[in-house]
């Protein structure tokens, strides 16, 4: 996320109550995740494992929960909970607005577009021309939507992202602060739901289609001409490249790839990333001939058992 306007290190540090480390001066443009950061974001980080990571990431301002060297070029905000405080700024620069219409005054719909009863429309929504969107959508703040759109009755777009901190008293919730970004010419079915990037875009690219009951996670993107069927789950931070098909309840975990062009049979469990122009199957997905010789060595496995045993008799 980027702020509306750039804000000084010592700026930042006083929001959150925080020692700095650097010029007072230094500038910061915004905030983000490690694996969307650019330069002039904040990053947090809080465990020693992830340290190096975040120091020498594209973010120039490290909010982290010990003194260490800070690397030239960036600045460090000292705080004894980093998560805590990345939350603090996510509330101030982008602060919960309450609904005060079914469709947001704040809101843009373009020429054509048709939304029929009891579908909500948060505030700063943008939706391009002829749209359709049906009945009982609830369409949160901040989305995107692109032109020739249609999503049908019961889809969600812009929930929060699943994405906590264990602590002793309990499960403590990463503050969401992105978009769904949902461009032209997609379908999107019945009872889907896309969840809004933690601070970047959940991203769903030209020409895609989305059968019914389908979960994409934050961060993900999906790319051109993808089509996904019914029941699939897709976890956080995934890309899917285009024209990639997904049969019914495959499962996705997070943070991998599948490539252009790739297909995964239904009921498949995908644990890796997925080279692209190739069948998949199975749980974990490997290659579907591969699987499928794999299936058929098993169903021998009775008959090769019943062979040793009568060689010993």
């Amino acid at each position: 996320m980027k702020f509306p306007r750039a804000h000084t290190l010592e700026q930042i540090a006083t929001i959150i109550g925080a020692e700095f480390v650097g010029a007072a001066d230094f500038v910061i443009t915004g905030m983000n995740e490690i694996h969307v950061v650019t330069p002039g974001d904040i990053v947090f980080v809080d465990h020693p494992k992830y340290y190096d990571k975040a120091l020498e990431s594209e973010a120039t301002t490290i909010l982290i929960n010990k003194k260490v060297d800070c690397p030239d070029g960036k600045s460090l905000l000292i705080s004894d909970d980093p998560f805590r405080d990345f939350n603090k700024l996510t509330r101030f620069f982008r602060p919960f607005e309450i609904a005060t219409n079914t469709v947001s005054s704040k809101a843009e719909v373009g020429e054509g577009t048709i939304i029929q009863p009891n579908t909500f429309i948060g505030n700063h929504v943008k939706i391009g021309k002829n749209c359709l969107i049906h009945s009982n959508v609830a369409i949160y703040d901040h989305t995107i939507i692109g032109d020739n759109v249609t999503i049908h009755a019961g889809t969600v777009l812009g929930a929060d992202a699943f994405y906590y901190k264990n602590r002793p008293d309990g499960f403590d919730k990463l503050v969401s602060n992105g978009r769904v970004v949902i461009e032209d010419n997609v379908d999107l079915g019945a009872l889907c739901t896309i969840d809004r990037g933690v601070t970047g875009d959940t991203i769903i690219q030209q020409g895609t289609k989305i059968d019914n009951q389908v979960h994409i996670g934050h961060d993900s993107v999906i790319g051109k001409k993808c089509l996904i069927a019914s029941q699939v789950g897709i976890a956080g931070c995934v890309i899917v490249e285009d024209e990639v098909t997904i049969w019914g309840q495959v499962g996705i975990t997070s943070a991998i790839t599948i490539g252009s062009k790739a297909i995964i049979s239904a009921q498949s469990g995908v644990s890796k990333s997925l080279e692209g122009g190739k069948s998949y199957f199975g749980t974990p997905a490997d290659d579907f001939r591969k699987k499928y010789k794999e299936i058929a060595s098993i169903r021998k496995i009775p008959e090769l058992l019943e062979k040793i045993a009568n060689q010993k008799l």
